[in-house]
């Protein structure tokens, strides 16, 4: 079996200090769901966004991933483990995980090996959850139209494959369990043009254009975006649809 591409790695601290957070009403929700708080599971942690959530919620995190780039970025806390491993040998014993989560990244992952991995660490009745962000929008039309644009036109033929299931919130892809039904929920940041920016370099597809063109797109995107944008100090609300799947390992 291939092992999942490591898309992050070298821009690992951008993606740390550039992605959106995930809403407390997420980690609400999944905290009803379980009746133990003992462990949570954190596969594919990247640089700990979700993880750093859980601990307020749980006695103990154990947060993998396979770049040891990604978890060196993430923050520390009393209550999180952080480890390399793959998502398929998390490390963990058997019936010990109450949740287990994959936040933004089960399309890179082999999923029936990972499904059968979370099978066996979560306890009976425990929780498998996992969620995904596609394209995010801006309040005013012509900023978004840009930035449509060099989503799909500029950087859009350099998306890995699997950029599909997450445009398709993950409906594309099978699931283990039987789903519950979450509530629709939204991220939203308040950003400057550089900090919009800075997110935009952290894609996957930004850094394949990188890679085969030989120069940064976010440049152009930049000069674009801040003809409409406004001075250098003035925020705008991006938002982006998440979508969540959840299931309970049958007791």
């Amino acid at each position: 079996m291939t092992p999942p591409a490591d898309h992050f790695s070298r821009v690992a601290p951008a993606y740390a200090a550039g992605r959106p957070g995930y809403p407390d009403e997420l980690f609400d929700y999944l905290d009803v769901q379980v009746s133990r708080h003992d462990l949570a599971w954190d596969c594919a942690a990247g640089s700990g966004q979700a993880a750093i959530h859980l601990a307020r919620r749980f006695r103990r995190v154990i947060a993998t991933d396979i770049s040891p780039a990604m978890l060196r970025q993430a923050p520390r806390h009393p209550a999180v483990e952080y480890r390399v491993a793959p998502a398929e040998n998390s490390g963990l014993q058997e019936a010990t995980a109450d949740l287990v989560t994959v936040a933004q990244a089960l399309h890179w992952l082999h999923t029936e090996t990972f499904y059968a991995e979370a099978a066996r660490v979560l306890v009976p009745g425990g929780v498998l959850a996992v969620w995904t962000y596609g394209v995010q929008y801006l309040d005013e039309p012509e900023l978004d139209r840009i930035l449509r644009r060099f989503y799909d036109d500029v950087v859009g033929p350099y998306w890995p494959p699997e950029r599909r299931h997450v445009e398709a919130g993950y409906r594309t892809l099978s699931f283990p369990f039987p789903e519950m039904q979450p509530p629709a929920l939204v991220m939203q940041e308040t950003w400057t043009l550089a900090e919009l920016l800075g997110y935009v370099g952290t894609w996957s597809a930004t850094e394949g254009f990188r890679e085969a063109v030989g120069h940064d797109p976010v440049d152009e995107l930049g000069r674009d975006l801040g003809r409409h944008w406004g001075n250098d100090s003035a925020s705008r609300r991006i938002r982006w649809p998440l979508t969540l799947r959840v299931g309970r390992r049958p007791a």
